[in-house]
């Protein structure tokens, strides 16, 4: 490699960028140029290999439709996710920790009241969920919105399973806190799963003989008016790949006892089940937005 040419044609690129209008445009795009051809030159791929990257980088942008964001799967089995969300958040004291949104969110979650069963049917082991959305310093927030999503007992998303209609959910809601901030909904445990390993990020994770799999966990989105928007999971205490996430967004603050009550006993609303079933108490803290 011929080092001063190849430093050459850096500097010729990063100077294109120096007029650009936005400030945090050109700040941006000075470092990603300067970094990507600093890339270049340490692995100095070939020809060959460039073209197989950018046809790798076609077909992840080939697979993605409404209902899979491959290019969020490629950023999660990275790690580029959980560092993006590493640089931007930091719990600090009574703050929950935050983890990646990962591919699977939907806006469009269907609104239930308190104390709803967002699991009617499906089968699996019995879960109820509760806690307090809180402030930093204690307070209850009353008012706050929380967002509700994960697989089944067989580790598909709905937006994964050909059977349901495009405007069917399943194991997805909206709750709203009540007066004194507590939410508290019924569902069933959720269980480890293998991200999908169908398309081009899936070749490269068997390319790389990496892991899929996910341990399992409950998402949730908690977000209320004057305080930072919370995105985090609740991972189960005990499942076998708590140490081997495939996405890496395990935090020990979010590894969480699914408490096992006998089977007869009354959930915290006082319906029984004729089976065992698990209970998740769990309060989060918001952080107030920056003035």
């Amino acid at each position: 490699m011929n080092k001063a040419e190849a430093d050459r044609l850096t500097e010729e690129v990063l100077a294109t960028y120096k007029a650009t209008p936005d400030p945090r445009l050109r700040e941006v795009m000075t470092k990603l140029v300067g970094h990507l051809h600093a890339f270049i030159k340490d692995a100095k791929p070939s020809f060959e290999e460039w073209m197989q990257g950018v046809e790798f980088l076609t077909k992840v942008g080939q697979a993605c439709a409404p209902s899979r964001q491959e290019f969020i799967l490629l950023s999660d089995v990275l790690g580029v996710s959980m560092l993006v969300d590493t640089v931007n958040h930091e719990a600090g004291e009574g703050g929950t920790d935050s983890t990646v949104l990962g591919p699977l969110y939907a806006e469009n979650s269907p609104v239930m009241p308190l104390g709803a069963d967002v699991a009617p049917g499906l089968k699996g082991q019995p879960l109820y969920a509760d806690g307090v959305v809180r402030s930093v310093d204690g307070k209850p927030i009353s008012g706050a919105i929380i967002d509700i999503w994960q697989a089944d007992e067989d580790g598909f998303y709905d937006m994964q399973k050909p059977g349901l209609g495009a405007d069917e959910t399943e194991l997805r809601a909206r709750f709203r806190t009540d007066s004194e901030g507590r939410y508290y909904f019924k569902s069933i445990v959720p269980k480890f799963y293998s991200i999908p390993v169908d398309g081009p990020v899936g070749e490269l994770v068997r390319a790389a003989e990496k892991g899929p799999i996910r341990p399992a966990h409950l998402h949730f989105l908690v977000k209320a008016p004057g305080y930072e928007t919370l995105v985090t999971h609740l991972f189960v205490k005990g499942d076998p790949h708590i140490d081997s996430d495939a996405v890496y967004a395990v935090k020990p603050s979010l590894i969480v006892d699914f408490a096992e009550k006998p089977a007869g006993t009354p959930m915290p609303d006082g319906h029984k089940t004729p089976t065992a079933w698990r209970h998740l108490n769990f309060d989060f803290g918001l952080k107030a937005k920056a003035a």
